[in-house]
Parts: structure tokens; C-alpha cells; sequence
């Protein structure tokens, strides 16, 4: 998903156009480097005792996903693209003509580009080697709707929240009919012994996990589901009650989107510590924001400082920026050493921030 998101940013950025394609039948067009036998079928009039060996991919083994990536992926390596290292789905060619995009996600593509010619190059290719379904432009990803406007893309998941509160209200009529205004309770602290334990916690482990999938396009929630899935291993009533309590916030915004800015791809972070915020354990809780639209694979340029570090403590820039403090911290090692060589290059800015900012 983070993925996903980076190539929008992207393109919104540098004005490409997302287009989509479908492989059909993916798992069928692989054959297998594995010697694999199955019992034969029953409508298959076979010797009793023998075994069928199959020489291509079928659905239900355990190879096939794997069959199909590879041969997939050597189709592009054929014609010069390149396999990323951060996310082995994404491919790219970079050329005098300009760069190409390419993201996969089992037999669903994204694709981008500087420029129209390489883009039908690539489909042609594509369709020359699997049977292809040319979708046109961008328009649902994975329960994610992307719509086109004049500042870029935006993005929403409007029917899957949709789904959710239908699903959760059948379920569970005490959920509110009215909206809510913020994501969870103001200075609400849970802790894991926080009321009774729910004698059917697999609910609350299903709304949790769309929710999880939810903050994609809703990062608003994403810090109280966070919390809530901390808990999935034994809720309590009170826990439900905090994830009610979203559900209830997600019918105030159902039809709020995600716009990706039109931004100059450079790296933001954010960090915090709580003083021993943690109710359980009263140890401290760190959080931290990065807003990563730097990607060498997508065809940006890095420009220095590349990234914008933003804390809160002045001691801790002080540190990382003087090394005669390195004497006075106890427990820090290689991490400090890793920034402040980042910072002396000139790839990483620290910079203050106040708390209520």
C-alpha cells in the first residue's frame, strides 16, 4: 500500500497519467520449474495408482503465485526494466525517451510515464506475451477509488466505509446513528486490564483488521486504530467501546478523500516521546510521522537537504549535531552515530519544533 501511495504522489507531483491493466487467467499462463503430482480428477480415466504430473500452473498449488512472478517478471527484464529493491512489484525504465512505471499487484498493474510512446510500447508488449484487459485510466485499485481533477489525483474509499458500517451495524445496533468529530475520545488512556474481557473477541479483531486497511486513504484514523490493535489478543469491553467510537467518526467523513499534494517530493519527518506514556509498563512511547515521497526508482531527483527532520527536544538536536555529547548518552549507539553521519553529508536538516505545533 505504501507503495501505492508513493506512485500517486509521483505522478501528481509530475503530472503523468496512471493507467491500469489486467492479466487474465494469471495463473495459467506459468509454467512450473517444480516437479509437482496430483491425484487425478475424477472425470480423468486413470490406471489405478497413477498420479498426474503437471507441466503448467493451476489453481490451488502452492507454486503458482510463484510461477506466475517470475515469468512475469522476466517479461520485463527482457526489455530493460528494472526490479526495485524496496518493493520487488515495482519495475522501471528509465531512458533518453523518459521513465516508465510499472506496479504490480498479483495479476493487477498500475502504470506511469513521462511520455505517451513508451507507455504503448509497454502494453504492447504486455499483450504480446499474456492475455491483457486494457482498464484505460486509473479508476478503482484494490477498493481504492482514484478520481482525476485539475490538482492531481484524489482518493477515497467511500464504499468500503460504506460496507463497514452496514456490516458493523447488523451486527451490532448500539452503534451511533449520529456522527462523532474526532477519531477517539480526547486524553483517553486504555490499558490492557480496562473492563471485561468480550466473550467473542473475533469481531472486534475483524473491525480492527478493515480499519488497519482503511487508514490507507484515511490517515486520520490511523493513530486510534493503532492503539486498538494492541489489543486484539484479549479485548475488553471498553476496548469495544473505543472502536465503536470510531466507526462512529468514519460516518462523519464517509465521503471526505485523500488529495495527494502537488509537492516538491521532498522527505518530512516528525517524532515525539512520551514521558513514561504508557499505562501499562509506565514506559515511554515514541511516535513518529514521515511523509516519504522519495523514491530514486520513480524517476526523482534528490535535491539537499534531501529530508527535514522536525523534533520537539532541543537536546536531542544538540546531541546529534555535537559529538562531545555523545559521553553524556548511555544508551545510544549506533543510531546517533547513523543520523549525525546523515546530517554531516547533508542529507538529513533537524530542526525545532514546538510540542503544540
Amino acid at each position: 500500500m505504501t507503495s501505492i501511495r508513493t506512485l500517486i504522489v509521483v505522478a501528481t507531483a509530475k503530472h503523468w497519467s496512471l493507467y491500469q491493466m489486467d492479466v487474465k487467467n494469471a495463473f495459467f499462463n506459468d509454467d512450473l520449474s517444480e516437479t509437482v503430482y496430483m491425484q487425478p480428477p475424477p472425470s480423468f480415466p486413470a490406471p489405478p495408482g497413477h498420479a498426474c504430473c503437471l507441466c503448467h500452473a493451476i489453481y490451488g498449488i502452492k507454486q503458482a503465485p510463484r510461477a506466475w512472478f517470475e515469468r512475469f517478471r522476466q517479461s520485463l527484464l527482457s526489455i530493460s526494466f528494472i526490479e526495485s529493491l524496496a518493493d520487488y512489484a515495482l519495475f522501471y525504465q528509465s531512458s533518453a525517451s523518459g521513465t516508465v512505471i510499472l506496479l504490480l499487484y498479483v495479476d493487477d498493474m498500475i502504470i506511469t510515464r513521462s511520455d505517451s510512446s513508451t507507455i504503448t510500447s509497454l502494453k504492447q508488449h504486455l499483450q504480446s506475451q499474456f492475455e491483457m484487459k486494457d482498464l484505460g485510466s486509473l479508476r478503482y485499485f484494490l477498493g481504492i477509488e482514484v478520481a482525476s481533477s485539475s490538482c492531481g489525483y484524489i482518493l477515497s474509499q467511500q464504499k468500503y466505509i460504506t460496507d463497514i458500517l452496514e456490516c458493523a451495524t447488523l451486527s451490532d445496533p448500539s452503534i451511533a446513528t449520529t456522527p462523532l468529530f474526532t477519531p477517539m475520545e480526547i486524553n483517553l488512556k486504555l490499558r490492557h486490564d480496562d473492563g471485561h474481557p468480550l466473550s467473542q473477541p473475533t469481531r472486534y479483531r475483524e473491525l480492527v483488521g478493515v480499519l488497519v486497511y482503511l487508514s490507507a486513504t484515511c490517515p486520520d484514523i490511523a493513530y486510534a486504530v493503532h492503539i486498538l490493535s494492541q489489543f486484539v489478543s484479549s479485548p475488553t469491553f471498553i476496548h469495544y467501546a473505543a472502536l465503536i467510537w470510531v466507526l462512529g467518526y468514519l460516518r462523519g467523513i464517509i465521503t471526505k478523500s485523500l488529495s495527494p499534494p502537488d509537492s516538491s517530493l521532498s522527505l518530512r519527518a516528525y517524532s515525539d516521546v512520551g514521558w513514561a506514556d504508557d499505562v501499562d509498563t509506565r514506559r515511554f512511547t515514541t511516535d513518529f510521522c514521515i511523509f516519504w515521497d522519495h523514491l530514486s526508482s520513480l524517476g526523482v531527483v534528490s535535491v539537499k537537504p534531501l529530508s527535514l527532520v522536525l523534533r520537539d527536544n532541543k537536546s536531542v538536536i544538540a546531541i546529534f549535531i555535537n559529538p562531545v555529547f555523545y559521553e553524556r548518552t548511555k544508551y545510544i549507539k549506533v543510531d546517533c552515530h547513523v543520523v549525525r553521519q546523515e546530517h554531516v553529508v547533508g542529507n538529513i536538516t533537524l530542526s525545532y519544533v514546538p510540542s503544540k505545533e
